[in-house]
């Protein structure tokens, strides 16, 4: 439990109203409950939470209640995730090896770690403190997983992957698979041994149902802070910069480099061997066949700079206008309508 006071320290905000106010849970506007603190960012949501149930309001403008305390912040948004973990904590998990883990006896396991049910770890790994197996997590051999580190059920890592400090990968996600890598000899596609390994650095999320390739010869590498979303693909050799985002369904061909705090928007494909740059954004089920220069905003398949794709989108949505205005100025000439295709419906095909 805690008190509005308490709140606003935490969020290095202020209250307006009863600092002593407590508060037992986090909900929105339209299903809080007496005891409850809400958030508004904008006058919309302020009423709503205004006529609400909830105690407290965290707002970040000039709002004033008569009816509600309210906890001020420079940013309601950036406070509501930080505040969510005060009411929402993460579940403990108690340090130790659960019996049905198979642990190869060269393993490193630090003491504060949890190692969950069915777990199987290889030989020469590492574990460092703090870090959670949930269970049924599969772990190679030479893996270095680092300090409070967290993989959800049915994670999959192989041989000499190195994950880094605070990273989070979420069920069913495979990292260090072999890369995608074949030649054709003699009329058959001899596969291209994948010697490779995945590094992930420090505070990286990866969602669920994700696969990273190992690279061909060097890594493929996650810079830090860096969040994936579910059901992403990243291929054999690729480099994702420092904090970037990656969408779900998100396709990376090999060999790619990503710059910094760049977004790749839901379900883009890049192709391969590309240089994307810093702080770029790509359009939702854009197909990038180019190299992306720094700042770039690009969108369509093929993907180009915003600007130009918009001017080519709204050109077509004139062009059944144009089409018909072209239509009539033909008739006014008198030119003949264009023939029909001798495969179209209603056209007569010589005998």
């Amino acid at each position: 439990m805690f008190t509005t006071a308490d709140i606003a320290k935490e969020l290095n905000g202020e209250v307006i109203g009863d600092g002593s106010l407590e508060l037992t849970g986090f909900a929105p506007a339209t299903a809080a409950r007496a005891g409850d603190l809400t958030f508004a960012e904008n006058e919309t949501f302020f009423q709503k939470a205004e006529q609400s149930a909830a105690s407290a309001i965290l707002v970040d403008g000039p709002f004033r209640s008569a009816v509600k305390a309210l906890i001020r912040v420079p940013n309601a948004r950036i406070a509501f995730a930080r505040v969510l973990p005060l009411f929402f904590p993460e579940r403990v998990f108690a340090p130790g090896l659960h019996p049905t883990a198979v642990v190869d006896p060269s393993a490193q396991i630090d003491p504060a770690a949890h190692v969950g049910p069915y777990c199987v770890i290889g030989e020469k790994t590492r574990i460092g403190p703090g870090v959670v197996l949930q269970g049924g997590n599969h772990i190679g051999r030479s893996v270095v997983i680092g300090a409070d580190s967290r993989l959800f059920p049915n994670v999959v890592v192989y041989d000499q992957t190195q994950i880094g400090q605070r990273v989070r990968i979420h069920a069913g996600t495979v990292i260090g698979s072999d890369g995608f890598g074949y030649v054709f000899d003699s009329g058959r596609h001899r596969k291209v041994p994948q010697v490779g390994q995945v590094l992930v650095q420090d505070d990286v999320e990866i969602g669920a149902n994700v696969t990273i390739d190992r690279g061909a010869l060097g890594p493929t590498i996650i810079g830090k802070g860096t969040k994936i979303d579910n059901l992403v693909m990243i291929a054999h050799n690729v480099s994702i910069g420092e904090h970037c985002l990656v969408v779900a369904q998100v396709g990376v061909a090999g060999s790619t480099k990503i710059g910094q705090y760049t977004t790749l928007a839901g379900q883009v494909g890049i192709a391969g061997h590309l240089k994307i740059g810093n702080k770029v954004t790509i359009a939702a089920q854009s197909g990038v066949m180019h190299d992306v220069p720094d700042g770039g905003k690009w969108l369509g398949a093929p993907a180009q700079p915003d600007r130009q794709a918009k001017r080519q989108l709204i050109a077509l949505h004139h062009l059944p206008e144009l089409i018909r205005r072209v239509s009539e100025l033909e008739k006014l000439v008198g030119k003949p309508p264009p023939s029909k295709p001798a495969d179209e419906p209603g056209s007569v095909t010589s005998l």
